[in-house]
């Protein structure tokens, strides 16, 4: 199965000129899902990893779905203002605009193994940022775990510092 044909291409989304690579269709479909976790499966070693990270939304089913598979915890990184009680906040540039995130003060315990994971790795900042948290609350990143990488953007440069992975490039 080649997973590009589960990702659609959305032109003009969320604004004009940016294309969206959609994993909406790769979520639905059972097999291609399973593919995703297994190929991802031979890359994080199980004693790499206390618990998994999600970066909203996307990050979410990825990080959730590994997790399972790993016996492991979860946590969500989020955009500002949706995480409930004391928080810490990063600000970032993205390829269209300017975001915050943020993570729960009590999210992870000190020195936990953190995998973050995301649907696309793009320009690197939201990567980079959800770096940044993971390790202001004492957490240790111990890679990245992507779907796809538009690779002309160059993210991986930007979080050369970490293991980081992506099973479709565009």
């Amino acid at each position: 199965m080649n997973l590009k044909d589960k990702i659609a291409d959305i032109p003009n989304f969320p604004k004009k000129g940016i294309l969206f690579r959609d994993i909406s269709p790769l979520l639905r479909d059972p097999a291609a899902l399973s593919l995703v976790l297994d190929e991802l499966s031979k890359i994080i070693h199980p004693n790499d990893v206390d618990v998994f990270a999600g970066i909203e939304s996307r990050g979410f089913p990825l990080a959730c779905a590994l997790a399972i598979k790993y016996n492991k915890g979860m946590i969500m990184i989020r955009k500002e203002g949706k995480l409930p009680g004391k928080t810490h906040k990063v600000s970032y540039s993205i390829e269209y605009g300017n975001a915050t995130m943020e993570i729960q003060a009590d999210a992870i315990k000190k020195n936990q193994k953190v995998y973050i994971c995301d649907d696309l790795l793009a320009t690197g900042g939201t990567a980079k940022a959800a770096a940044k948290l993971v390790e202001k609350i004492g957490g240790k990143v111990s890679g990245f775990a992507f779907i796809i990488e538009l690779t002309d953007l160059k993210g991986s440069k930007v979080i050369k510092d970490y293991k980081h992975n992506s099973l479709v490039k565009y």
